[in-house]
């Protein structure tokens, strides 16, 4: 049965940052479900089957209060809305950035996509160490990311250390031409492109140099007391269980720490355990200590990435049996 819905929008300007340029949000509308969308000024036409034709309305009215809160709409935003709404009609996606939207600067908020990316960043607010969990493109990273920069800005820390272990994944760094920071800068790359993507890169280097913010190698944490910072450890499946524990016992007063891997993909040398892996055993009950475990569900990068991280899994699953 086809069925019309008839949405109309209080702010004309507000309206056509929700439709995108050339109507192309509405056009990544259509493309997910089988729902017909024309807008003519503030109203909006949806035209389908019952159960999308509804669903596409309740989309539009949630991506405009978005768009109201001073959030950027892009295609991935709406294909995030959409989906999440046919996976729980319960859910629309302006109930997960209420009260979680981070801001990283005057004008730029980064919103969660996914329930437990939500999750996330409220077990980080409330925590002084969060464990993420989970396959690659889920947002571990960057939400982390996004919690040290806003909480830098907003004082509640002297500086952001930012740390990983430099693991040799099929490759030799003695090979490596440079120095030391030339080899691991490879295996750093990651946060300084989070960084990059969230500060202005004036402000990146300024920091940096007044040492405000450390991005370093994670032996290069030893023997450190790190007191008022926001610490980020990221792959840390590929830590050892000295590691893990030589990080964990770094942390100083008014400090917080975020501990990031994918348990999936550990390159250490066969036969040593993984310092995340444990650590999920040993702290799991640990009062004040949380774990938020990530799915294929909250891939947010390619939809191809979904779909490859859940192969793989399915590929795990029948080696158990």
């Amino acid at each position: 049965m086809t069925e019309q819905e008839t949405l109309v929008l209080e702010d004309n300007s507000l309206a056509q940052l929700v439709y995108g340029q050339n109507d192309s949000n509405l056009r990544a509308l259509e493309e997910e479900i089988d729902v017909e969308v024309q807008a003519r000024g503030n109203r909006v036409r949806f035209k389908g089957p019952e159960l999308e034709t509804k669903l596409a309305k309740r989309v539009l009215l949630d991506l405009y209060e978005m768009a109201r809160a001073g959030i950027e709409i892009k295609e991935e935003i709406v294909v995030q809305a959409l989906r999440l709404g046919l996976d729980d009609a319960s859910v629309g996606v302006k109930s997960l950035f209420d009260g979680t939207a981070i801001r990283v600067g005057r004008r730029r908020r980064i919103i969660p996509r996914t329930p437990n990316q939500r999750r996330y960043i409220e077990m980080i607010r409330a925590s002084d160490l969060t464990f993420g969990i989970g396959p690659a493109g889920t947002g571990k990273t960057y939400l982390a990311m996004a919690m040290a920069v806003h909480a830098l800005h907003q004082r509640e820390v002297g500086r952001i250390v930012l740390t990983r272990p430099a693991v040799e994944a099929g490759e030799k760094l003695g090979f490596l031409p440079g120095t030391l920071f030339d080899k691991v800068d490879p295996y750093l790359r990651p946060l300084y492109d989070a960084l990059h993507d969230m500060m202005d890169p004036d402000e990146v280097g300024r920091r940096m140099e007044q040492r405000v913010i450390e991005v370093a190698p994670l032996a290069f944490m030893r023997g450190r007391t790190l007191n008022d910072s926001f610490v980020i450890l990221d792959e840390a499946q590929n830590t050892t269980s000295e590691q893990m524990q030589m990080f964990l016992t770094r942390l100083g007063f008014d400090s917080m720490a975020v501990v990031n891997g994918d348990v999936t993909q550990v390159d250490l040398p066969r036969g040593t355990r993984s310092g995340l892996i444990e650590a999920q055993g040993l702290l799991r009950e640990v009062e004040g200590i949380e774990f938020v475990q990530f799915t294929e569900r909250d891939v947010v990068r390619h939809p191809l990435v979904q779909q490859i991280v859940l192969a793989y899994e399915r590929r795990d699953q029948s080696r158990e049996l």
